[in-house]
């Protein structure tokens, strides 16, 4: 799988500071952390993908570096992808991060498949 192992590394670390509950699973091609057993953000090749709350979709669209995430045509409200080069600094990193970290707390898990 392709996807920037700085990038994950760094973004492992964000989150390890705060969570104990973390699970790293390789999907959509990349690598997504689980956090409370929750999608909530993810590395896909130089883009790090970020599940936040659909109420700052919006908001998140107007920031550098950040487009819509798309899963078979379909628009996913809810789930962006931030470009490495917006990235480039701890503290943009720690932003995203966050945004999925504070979601991560009211967001539903997915079911479970029997």
């Amino acid at each position: 799988m392709a996807y920037n192992e700085n990038l994950a590394n760094r973004t492992r670390e964000i989150i390890a500071m705060t969570h104990d509950n973390v699970e790293e699973k390789k999907m959509f091609g990349g690598l997504c952390f689980m956090v409370n057993d929750k999608m909530c953000v993810g590395v896909q090749l130089d883009s790090l993908m970020v599940r936040l709350d659909p109420e700052k979709f919006d908001e998140a669209l107007g920031q550098e570096g950040c487009t819509p995430m798309e899963f078979t045509g379909k628009l996913m409200k809810g789930f962006v992808f931030v470009d490495i080069d917006a990235l480039n600094t701890m503290q943009n990193l720690e932003y995203w991060v966050g945004l999925a970290l504070e979601y991560n707390k009211i967001a539903k898990a997915a079911k479970k498949k029997k």
